[in-house]
């Protein structure tokens, strides 16, 4: 059965019931967007690390083997991925870690059946799961989650004249425009920006956090390591980040609901915080840039380069997106945690 357009749902929604939550538009627009389709890679809307470069999840894999091994090499162990897009990342780095006799049962958090098809046929071992908490809970995990956390719905809060509101999603000459809402959240706002002017904005993303959450119970309850990558930001701020992207494109995250990639920043500050208090150990935050370097990204470079000539100025651009700051080297972040009992992680 074909579904209406969500334009056309969330239009009667407002001009039944008034506004509609920024958090509620977010998250229906991306259950939409994922549930049918591949939107990565040249054909799709936007590309990932691990689609630029084997390099990105070669390394990845690399750095769990060696906190892996640093930990005492347990027998039994789960490779976890969050969001694995095509499944490429885990392929890679599944690859690097059995060369070096790390053996992980493979599990993939993914919703969407599109999705699913694609990762079956490069990584036929996984087992799947809609959530966290199908995981299972008798051996450490080694965690991944690239470019997941940001696409997690938000909720926004704006300063007006009077006091905090949270923002919504409201019509205006059948447009779909962000509006303040009518009802007082002051209570909701963390201390720190409830003074702050009229018209300042700021983000929390429930989401997030549960997810984070629910990996630092699991680690701290069953040993293991996480690195959460994701563009955002590693100190708090306001303003909305949030923004559309379709065909490579940015564009008006309030035209096409459910047919183009809503996502926001990552407040690693805020996940940082979640995660200690769930009794994970925090490794530390870098930017991807520093991370893929302190990883050797740039000796791999020459590897591959030395290997394949031919390829060298390929290897070297994908290289430079990885890790330059105006790329996504500054952009974007690398956040480690950890089981109380596990070792430190190279990078940070």
């Amino acid at each position: 059965m074909t579904q209406p357009p969500l334009a056309a749902v969330f239009r009667r929604l407002i001009a039944n019931g008034g506004p509609i939550t920024l958090q509620q538009y977010m998250g229906e627009s991306n259950a939409r967007y994922y549930a049918g389709k591949d939107p990565l890679g040249g054909a799709g809307d936007f590309i990932t690390a691990p689609e630029i470069s084997q390099m990105f999840g070669e390394l990845i894999g690399l750095w769990l083997v060696d906190i892996w091994s640093r930990a005492g090499a347990p027998a039994e162990v789960h490779y976890v991925e969050l969001g694995p897009g095509r499944g490429t990342l885990a392929r890679d780095a599944l690859r690097v870690m059995r060369r070096q006799g790390l053996n992980p049962t493979v599990h993939l958090v993914e919703g969407s059946a599109a999705l699913r098809q694609v990762q079956a046929g490069i990584v036929p071992d996984a087992r799947w799961h809609d959530d966290l908490d199908t995981l299972p809970d008798d051996a450490p995990l080694l965690l991944v989650a690239n470019e997941f956390l940001d696409a997690l719905p938000v909720r926004q809060m704006v300063r007006t004249a009077e006091g905090w509101r949270e923002r919504m999603v409201g019509l205006r000459d059948d447009r779909f425009v962000p509006v303040a809402g009518d009802r007082p959240m002051d209570a909701a706002v963390p201390e720190r920006w409830r003074d702050e002017p009229e018209q300042t904005l700021i983000e929390t993303c429930p989401g997030a956090a549960a997810v984070v959450d629910e990996v630092a119970r699991r680690l701290q309850a069953q040993g293991g390591t996480a690195l959460l990558i994701d563009y955002g930001y590693a100190e708090p701020r306001t303003g909305s980040t949030l923004q559309a992207i379709r065909a490579h494109r940015k564009v008006d995250p309030f035209e096409m609901p459910g047919e183009a990639d809503l996502t926001c920043l990552v407040d690693f500050a805020a996940m940082k915080d979640v995660a200690l208090a769930n009794g994970a150990r925090h490794l530390g935050t870098a930017t991807q840039g520093d991370f893929l370097r302190a990883l050797g990204i740039e000796m791999r470079a020459a590897q591959l380069s030395a290997a394949a000539p031919d390829h060298a100025e390929a290897i070297a651009t994908a290289r430079d997106r990885l890790i330059q700051p105006e790329q996504m080297g500054e952009l974007f972040k690398v956040m480690g945690l950890a089981g109380r009992n596990w070792p430190a992680g190279a990078g940070f």
